[in-house]
């Protein structure tokens, strides 16, 4: 595995590559959720990149940038033994210049539910990932659906601009007892652990719901926020369609439910897909 810290030696590491290049952008922190999306890229292409950037432009004023979790040496050892062809690892002098162009979300459905809460937020993440697409010249790039709205603007950003990659959803993976994982799960004590598991649970319940026949959507809500009062501050429950458009009732095989909550010091959020 050849390790890249600048943009010069990755691309002359990528020129060494022939065949297709399956690519998973991180923040580092690695789980086994990134592994899942690491192991589906190294199964499905000729060679594999990743990514370990903690992005500044995507982090609000006040939010966890300096605390978040950094593991370089076991993030390293992760790659490796998920053989992996190059681990890029770029500073931010590496990836930002001064006064340099900028993307903008959509004025809507980047400014809802995520963005809403996190003004800017999508603008800086759609930035660095069209950088990291560009740089690597990646055939399929792999996120996971637990950033369901992420996944949805990057699609579109990949739509929008003709860009020549193809963006793979890759599902939520999640420990034993249903927890969604998350590099942030860590900041959690055990006890706070176990009440997120109310986020699943909410889940769960509204599936349960639509299962026997219950397509009302502000009903399955209220039986969600109940679920849900274990949490230390619910910020939505959303019910949408796959364009993030607001439903009054299900529709089966194009509806997402989301939630977005706090536990602890950590803010979560999950979702399923029906």
């Amino acid at each position: 595995m050849i390790i890249a810290r600048t943009i010069a030696e990755l691309k002359e590491a990528k020129s060494a590559l022939q065949g297709t290049i399956g690519f998973v952008p991180t923040m580092g922190a690695l789980h086994k959720g990134h592994l899942s999306l690491i192991q589906q890229a190294k199964a499905e292409n000729d060679h594999l990149i990743v990514s370990i950037f903690v992005n500044p432009t995507q982090f609000l004023e006040g939010e966890d940038l300096d605390a978040y979790p950094r593991r370089e040496e076991a993030d390293r050892k992760i790659c490796e033994l998920a053989k992996a062809d190059i681990l890029f690892m770029p500073t931010v002098d590496q990836m930002y210049e001064h006064d340099e162009l900028s993307i903008g979300a959509p004025a809507i459905r980047g400014y809802i539910l995520e963005g809403q809460k996190r003004p800017g937020h999508f603008d800086g993440m759609l930035q660095i990932v069209m950088k990291l697409l560009n740089l690597t010249g990646a055939d399929n790039a792999y996120f996971g659906k637990k950033d369901a709205q992420q996944l949805a603007l990057i699609m579109q950003m990949v739509t929008n601009y003709f860009m020549d990659v193809k963006i793979i959803p890759c599902e939520i993976v999640r420990d034993e007892k249903g927890l969604a994982l998350s590099s942030r799960n860590a900041y959690m004590s055990e006890e706070e652990k176990v009440r997120a598991l109310c986020l699943s649970r909410s889940l769960k319940r509204a599936t349960k719901l639509i299962m026997g026949g219950k397509l009302d959507t502000v009903s399955i809500k209220e039986e969600m926020l109940e679920v849900l009062k274990e949490a230390d501050e619910v910020e939505y429950v959303a019910i949408v369609d796959r364009a993030f458009r607001p439903l009054e009732k299900v529709e089966l095989g194009n509806t997402m439910i989301l939630v977005a909550a706090w536990v602890g010091k950590p803010r979560l959020i999950d979702n399923i897909w029906i």
